[in-house]
């Protein structure tokens, strides 16, 4: 079995990710993998994000290969921990999932502490409270999916917007540096504190899409080099796409690359039916894979979201929206 460690190339993720985790098979075990080894989705340095920006340490990741198959033989644990809920949100069952790590390290103080101030009013939430080298941290974790905005040449966050136009990578990031990370100085927060919080960041995972046959983006100024990247195309250019076999991804199964029965996969005629029917009431972008079959498995090559023929249009009007409000 390959020795498993964090990706570095942008380019091959998912060849790399099979390659060096193609032995885990249950999906919630690949989904922690996947949390764990991702590239993170933020340049720790580049100077707009203030030193804010978490990435797991090192030492946390020692011996991971064989923690890793060792829970993928006995997934219960996880699954018990987890409480296989249908969990409303992919951040949530994100956030349990790497409380489960968090905790087995024995790093973690508290996950998910509420902060009030009288009964009714909510200052915010701790996502994680943890000690590191004796250290009270303070980390807000987000796993995030932006589609880059293709009618201008942006080259800021407000230009990666989300799948259901409701906010923008930069609106995100705002959202987290300068209110999130600032709850350990709140008056209401030191109930729950031990000692003062010594530095509070955020661990920022996740993929970004790009137009479909544009010409490679460059990484935008601020994200990791080697950060997990797919395409969005309209439900028109669908008859663009070449793949032996395709699945819908649901929500929840968004994280990790798939891995599936070869059974299960549709061909492009069948992807493009299915399509076609849920675009008539719904205008979410739909998150496909596109699949190569080896013998009775199908593993993702590539990853996509497919929108609606107007979303382009919407998206531009989001961004300009985004903008007029800084």
């Amino acid at each position: 079995m390959p020795a498993v460690q964090s990706f570095k190339s942008a380019d091959s993720f998912q060849f790399e990710f099979h390659r060096r985790c193609g032995y885990l098979n249950d999906p919630h075990v690949r989904a922690l993998a996947w949390l764990l080894l991702a590239p993170d989705l933020l340049d720790t340095y580049a100077p707009q994000w203030h030193g804010k920006i978490a990435t797991m340490p090192v030492q946390m990741l020692e011996g991971l290969d064989v923690w890793l198959q060792n829970l993928d033989r006995q997934p219960d644990v996880l699954h018990s921990y987890l409480e296989l809920q249908p969990f409303a949100r992919l951040g949530r069952y994100a956030e349990k999932l790497m409380a489960f790590f968090l905790e087995g390290q024995d790093v973690l103080f508290a996950h998910g502490v509420q902060v009030r101030a009288g009964k009714n009013s909510t200052i915010g939430e701790f996502d994680f409270l943890l000690w590191i080298n004796e250290k009270l941290i303070h980390w807000e974790f987000a796993t995030k999916f932006y589609l880059l905005e293709s009618s201008g040449a942006g080259d800021d966050a407000d230009y990666f917007v989300g799948p259901n136009l409701a906010d923008t990578l930069g609106a995100k990031m705002y959202k987290i540096l300068d209110r999130q990370l600032l709850l350990s100085t709140h008056p209401a927060a030191q109930i729950h504190l031990p000692e003062p919080v010594d530095c509070a960041q955020a661990l920022v995972k996740g993929w970004l899409f790009y137009p479909h046959n544009e010409p490679q983006h460059s990484p935008l100024f601020g994200t990791s080099v080697a950060h997990c990247r797919g395409f969005w195309c309209t439900f028109s250019e669908t008859v663009n796409l070449r793949a032996e076999r395709y699945i819908i991804l649901p929500r929840l199964q968004w994280l990790a690359p798939a891995k599936l029965p070869a059974q299960q996969a549709m061909d492009k005629q069948a992807l493009q039916r299915h399509l076609a029917e849920y675009f008539v009431d719904d205008t979410m972008p739909v998150l496909i894979a596109l699949l190569e079959v080896n013998g009775d498995v199908a593993t993702e090559v590539r990853r996509g979201f497919i929108v609606p023929d107007d979303w382009r249009t919407r998206a531009g009007q989001r961004v300009k929206l985004a903008h007029s409000s800084t």
